[in-house]
């Protein structure tokens, strides 16, 4: 029972932290909790049978995360136009480089002991989070198995990897897309964009409607995994984790068309609390000595190579198919760090007008993220 707790009121505490504390929302409270659970499970508390309970909620919180995040996605308005253009030439770019990255550092796996089955799980987690953000790693990793020790170093070095991305767009991508594609910054100022975006998210809810509403969210959602669950009971496959995950994502973008469900605000939020759930848990059982970092340095590489070579792809297709430079680089942006980063690079570029269909790119790729990612494994472990 204290393990539960454990696990329910600490990320709890850390997502209100975050409200109060702006910082920790810019560290991300995904580290924080990382940074948590690594303490916990490594100063000689945590138990086997503790671990236990961590499996076992880790399980439970991440299924619980894919339709709560999807049920509060809206996909209507923007699967048309330029927008999609973006979004597959980003879709392709990242695709393209992953699975390239698999046969370039294949070699360098094998010689440090890693299996080539274990090396395509971490491609298939790899194009989980490059398709839309973090919370597409923790199913697609359920899905394809990814041990618990490589789902450590992944998100290590993604974390590292996409910090010194979110620098380099920072500093570099105004006066990169300026000169690739010859285009002058709008007028509009960073400070209106951010004014703007606050504005657009006001909510005039009552505490009870708000809380009512991710009720009933949590109530679809656990019908939803139920149903997943008896699918996978009937079905003769032997990854029934993996017909879970795909069931559950199919039946809640089904369902986040219907109206009704569209009234139920926050389901996002709470679908993300549960990846943080998961979070700690997975660090909780980690134990750090048994890590090695420098062994699988190589996967540091090949993140590397998967999210700058994945912009560099997708400039050189925009020049290509003439794709606005702003919306390219907004969409790198939603695909590699996910949708709440695409504000700042608005502000950078001096464009709000890249804001709504940055985030639908994001959104999209979320959506597709687990079909692609267990899709990648399927691919490159038949090989």
């Amino acid at each position: 029972m204290i393990v539960i707790l454990y696990l329910i009121i600490v990320p709890l505490l850390v997502v209100l932290a975050a409200k109060k504390w702006p910082i920790i929302e810019k560290i991300s409270p995904m580290v924080i909790l990382y940074i948590i659970g690594l303490t916990v499970g490594n100063i000689g508390i945590v138990g086997e049978s503790a671990k236990t309970v961590c499996t076992n909620v880790s399980n439970v919180a991440v299924l619980l995360s894919i339709p709560l995040m999807l049920l509060g996605c809206d996909f209507r308005n923007w699967s048309t136009g330029a927008v999609l253009k973006v979004f597959l030439v980003g879709l392709f770019s990242v695709l393209a480089v992953t699975v390239a990255g698999f046969f370039l550092f294949r070699g360098q796996a094998v010689s440090a002991g890693l299996e080539t089955a274990d090396f395509a799980r971490v491609s298939a987690a790899m194009t989980g989070i490059y398709t839309g953000g973090i919370p597409n790693f923790a199913p697609v990793a359920k899905a394809v198995d990814l041990p618990q020790h490589l789902f450590l170093l992944v998100s290590g070095y993604d974390l590292v990897v996409t910090s010194l991305y979110l620098i380099f767009i920072v500093a570099l991508g105004g006066p990169l897309v300026r000169w690739l594609f010859h285009k002058k910054a709008d007028a509009t100022t960073g400070q209106e964009i951010q004014d703007e975006t606050a504005a657009t998210t006001t909510d005039n809810k009552t505490f009870w409607q708000k809380a009512g509403n991710r009720a009933i969210g949590i109530g679809v959602a656990v019908l939803l995994v139920a149903a997943a669950y008896g699918l996978s009971l009937i079905l003769p496959v032997d990854n029934s984790t993996a017909i879970i995950i795909i069931t559950l994502t199919t039946l809640s973008l089904l369902l986040s068309f219907w109206k009704p469900v569209k009234k139920l605000e926050g389901t996002f939020d709470v679908g993300l609390y549960f990846v943080y759930v998961f979070c700690l848990a997975v660090a909780t059982m980690v134990n750090v000595h048994d890590l090695e970092f420098s062994k699988y340095l190589f996967i540091l590489y090949y993140i590397a190579f998967a999210v700058f070579g994945s912009l560099v792809l997708q400039i050189l297709f925009a020049k290509i198919f003439k794709i606005d430079g702003d919306m390219t680089l907004a969409a790198s942006i939603s695909l590699i760090n996910s949708p709440p980063f695409v504000p700042m690079v608005a502000a950078v570029l001096h464009n709000k007008e890249v804001i709504l269909p940055g985030i639908a790119i994001g959104l999209l790729g979320y959506a597709v993220g687990n079909y692609l990612g267990i899709g990648i494994f399927m691919f490159l472990y038949a090989l």
